[in-house]
């Protein structure tokens, strides 16, 4: 069973996020949305609110299962034993962004 990661802020989680996760269950064993903790970023909405806000948006799918992580996403995705991190690009330039990240 192959298991996807899909990190973010998520604040707030919008409609284009819920279209990558719905997608992603369709083709992955399990989906691990996680909340990326960002202590040096001032956030709209707490930690503990955005989990919630996923988890309700989100409880109609089986394979997602919503967390939060505080450090490197590497670590988490060793940690989950995830084959696949999944990205969400807006534009060309998050693309160049990502590429060069990669």
């Amino acid at each position: 069973m192959t298991r996807a990661l899909y990190p973010g802020t998520f604040d707030p989680i919008t409609n284009g996020h819920l279209d990558i996760i719905q997608r992603a269950s369709q083709l992955f064993g399990v989906v691990d949305v996680v909340v990326a903790v960002n202590t040096r970023k001032t956030s709209l909405f707490s930690v503990e609110e955005r989990l919630e806000m996923i988890r309700e948006c989100t409880r109609h799918i089986p394979n997602v299962e919503v967390l939060s992580h505080a450090g490197l996403m590497v670590d988490c995705l060793r940690k989950r034993n995830a084959q696949v991190l999944l990205r969400g690009l807006r534009a060309v330039s998050d693309f160049e962004y990502e590429f060069q990240m990669a």
